[in-house]
């Protein structure tokens, strides 16, 4: 998780290097939003880079569930940072379709969107397979954003090429399309972040795999009151087991530790708290 928010952050600061000279020189507007957007985006993954730190910090007196939280407030300063940047650029869109300037050094240009592609292309690809390992919210939501970044340097490198080729209105008409998409990912954004500050349960089809599990285990009546949240990189689950009456506390406690290891055996990430119930206590 380190090393790839320090990555995006590596390629959030190249790219605004790259598409600063290039702006300059040909005076782009879709090159001025990608600007902003890049250094916008190594704001939001400097933030980043703070917060996974701070999350991947153990457990504490002040802290016992951790600190994996810091991740979605991340996330939620991300979509900050990328809700501005799509004023900024739609602004600018709106600004140059209404006062046309003609375009130099597109080929700069050009060939500096081609490099922005690359960069974006890897480093999705390693986030993608950090988010796969850590189910990193923090990561997840660096990933969203650059995926946008991914169609914004494509849109910029179209845009070049047609106002090459004769259509310098459309530089402007692609900011403006460009600034709609990046509003679009930072409530994406907003949203799975909520969802973890809001203690969110986990998809229904993990917790019906949890309650199988945890009733697969031999001498387990049953299951109930299966509760689930997400902090970070960990998943909390809670539930009770129904177990026959006249087991000793050795013999429940045994079967409690059983269904734990049943669950986390194919979900590593969770922290099983398991409550043993008697069947006359039940609920019908």
């Amino acid at each position: 998780m380190r090393q790839a928010s320090a990555a995006a952050l590596a390629t959030a600061l190249t790219l605004a290097l790259a598409k600063a000279i290039a702006w300059w020189l040909s005076g782009s507007v879709s090159l001025l939003a990608g600007l902003t957007d890049s250094l916008l985006d190594g704001a939001a993954s400097l933030l980043n880079l703070l917060a996974v730190h701070y999350a991947l910090r153990p457990a504490d007196e002040d802290h016992r569930y951790g600190h994996g939280k810091a991740e979605a407030l991340a996330g939620l300063g991300q979509a900050l940072f990328i809700a501005a940047s799509s004023v900024l650029v739609a602004v600018q869109g709106v600004k140059r379709l209404l006062d046309p300037q003609p375009l130099t050094a597109e080929t700069l240009g050009i060939a500096v969107m081609l490099l922005s592609l690359a960069l974006t292309l890897a480093l999705l690809l390693f986030q993608r397979h950090v988010v796969r390992l850590t189910g990193s919210t923090a990561i997840h939501a660096d990933s969203l954003h650059y995926h946008s970044d991914l169609l914004l340097n494509g849109s910029i490198l179209l845009a070049l090429i047609a106002a090459s080729l004769g259509w310098p209105q459309a530089d402007a008409l692609f900011a403006i399309a460009i600034a709609g998409y990046i509003l679009w990912s930072a409530i994406s954004i907003v949203r799975a972040a909520v969802a973890v500050l809001m203690d969110q349960e986990l998809a229904p089809e993990l917790t019906e795999r949890m309650h199988l599990l945890a009733c697969g285990v031999p001498g387990v009546l049953g299951a109930h009151d299966l509760r689930t949240r997400i902090s970070g990189t960990h998943w909390f689950v809670q539930l009770h087991v129904v177990l026959p009456g006249e087991l000793s506390l050795s013999q429940a406690h045994g079967l409690c530790d059983q269904v734990e290891a049943a669950i986390t055996r194919e979900f590593p990430r969770a922290e099983v708290l398991v409550h043993a119930d008697p069947p006359e206590v039940v609920k019908p």
